[in-house]
Parts: C-alpha cells; sequence; structure tokens
C-alpha cells in the first residue's frame, strides 16, 4: 500500500484544505430555508387564489390572499429574529408580493365584478397592478433613505386586503359582483392611485415583541380575536378601510397645522 507523502514535490509541506472552507469574501451559495418557507408559502397562497377566482370561488380566493398577507408579515420578522437575512430573500420576497398583492387581487376583483364593464373593467384591475409594482419598486429602492416608522403610500399587502375584503364581503353577503361594478371600480382605483401616493401610512415597525408592554395591552388582545371571529369578512375589511382612509387623515391634519411631510421623511424620492 502506498501512503500519499505530506510533501509536495519541493519538499514544502502540503496545505490541508477542506470541503467547508471557503475564501473570505465570497458569496454564499445557499439560501435560508426558514424565512423562504414563508415566503414561498404566501407565494403560493397567491397562486391560490387565482386558481380559485377563475373557478368562481371567491370566498376561498378572498381567504387565501388574507392568508398571505398574515404569512407576509411573518418571513421578515422570523428573518431578522433568526439572523438569516439576505439579499436573495429580499428579491425573492418582493417577487412573492407582486403575485400575491398585485397580480391576484386584481384578478379576482376583475373576474367578480368588473369582467362585465368592458375597457372601463380592466383599466381599473390594470391601475390596481401597476400601482402594486411602482410601489414595490419605490419600496426597494428608497428603504434606505425614508422614515422606518411611516410608509409612502399605501402598502401592497393592505391595497389587496382592501380590494379581496370588500370581494369576500360581498360575496358573503351574496351579493352579486355585477350589481357594485361601480362600486369595484372605485375601490380598485383608489387602491391602486393611492400605493404610488406621498400619502403617508404608519408602518407599526417601530413595535418589538420583546419590548414589555401594558397588561392592558395583552388582555386586549383575546378582545380582538374573539371580535374577529364573530364576523372575520366584515371586521377585517373594517379595520383595512379605516386604514386605508388613515393616511389622508394624518395628512390633512398635518396640513393643517403647517407641518405637511417634514420630519417624516418620504418626501425624499430620487428615483419618482
Amino acid at each position: 500500500m502506498r501512503f500519499k507523502r505530506n510533501k509536495n514535490r519541493f519538499g514544502a509541506p502540503r496545505a490541508f484544505s477542506s470541503g467547508a472552507a471557503r475564501p473570505a469574501g465570497k458569496p454564499h451559495k445557499g439560501v435560508y430555508l426558514l424565512p423562504n418557507l414563508f415566503t414561498t408559502a404566501a407565494l403560493f397562497c397567491g397562486f391560490y387564489g387565482i386558481v380559485m377566482a377563475m373557478s368562481q370561488q371567491f370566498t376561498t380566493a378572498a381567504v387565501a390572499i388574507f392568508a398571505a398577507l398574515v404569512l407576509d408579515s411573518l418571513d421578515g420578522r422570523v428573518a431578522r429574529m433568526t439572523n438569516t437575512q439576505s439579499a436573495f430573500g429580499a428579491e425573492y420576497d418582493s417577487l412573492a408580493d407582486m403575485v400575491s398583492f398585485g397580480a391576484a387581487p386584481a384578478l379576482i376583483i376583475y373576474e367578480w365584478s368588473l369582467s362585465g364593464m368592458g375597457k372601463l373593467g380592466w383599466v381599473a384591475a390594470f391601475v390596481y397592478l401597476a400601482g402594486a409594482a411602482l410601489r414595490l419598486a419605490r419600496f426597494n429602492t428608497n428603504a434606505a433613505v425614508v422614515d422606518k416608522a411611516w410608509f409612502q403610500g399605501l402598502p401592497s399587502p393592505a391595497a389587496a386586503a382592501l380590494v379581496t375584503g370588500f370581494v369576500w364581503v360581498m360575496d358573503d353577503a351574496k351579493m352579486a359582483g355585477a350589481e357594485l361594478d361601480w362600486l369595484a371600480w372605485g375601490i380598485t382605483f383608489y387602491a391602486g392611485i393611492t400605493m404610488v401616493s406621498n400619502v403617508p401610512f404608519f408602518s407599526g415597525k417601530d413595535f418589538h415583541f420583546r419590548r414589555s408592554v401594558p397588561f392592558l395591552v395583552l388582555a386586549l388582545i383575546p378582545l380582538v380575536f374573539a371580535l374577529v371571529s364573530q364576523d372575520p369578512p366584515k371586521v377585517l375589511f373594517g379595520v383595512f378601510v379605516l386604514y386605508g382612509l388613515s393616511g389622508y387623515v394624518v395628512y390633512v391634519v398635518r396640513k393643517v397645522k403647517g407641518q405637511g411631510l417634514k420630519g417624516l421623511d418620504i418626501e425624499r424620492d430620487e428615483h419618482f
């Protein structure tokens, strides 16, 4: 049996290398599994919502979008809590959001109500879709310069909840979409335009689960779940209607006080 010498042909010791070792600065080729599982699940919910809308099962389609909203709110927090943030995860999350909160809600509201309006119907659906795309692109490019406590324009998950929540409420009440086409058109157009506006919407990113809160806050959590369980479509849709209007209330109040958008750091838009 021949043994491999531990020296090279010049007599110098051989350098041992491990398969796990990689040069400093070389990018990691793998991806983190845990946060991307949540993103993939949210993407699936968006796709499932499209399939259900095409099958005329609009309540199921709307519920799928709300499930995507919950999963989307978790993937970033999970990544930060487990220290598994990555550029890949951020890009993947944006692409999944475009499907779940852009294409899916536009198709759901179009199939439910807007298809009978001809060109006006698909124009409103496209305005929403384009608004979601522009909103996500602006968020990605301005993430480093805007105030973390405020969103610049209505966030796409909230816009999706506003549009599909309306479908959920009316379909649950056995109301036909054709009877509410103009109302559906107005909500869809409003959501699309508000996403690309400069109106400030509270982000809630300053809230941390590790921070201590008054006992009353903890006691209110069961009350919130109880209220939602009584009539999920109406309660959730009502919440997002209030949120969808809250930005304009903040904007008007600050305008009246002469503050405008100063101090919110959302007026600085270098790309639009």
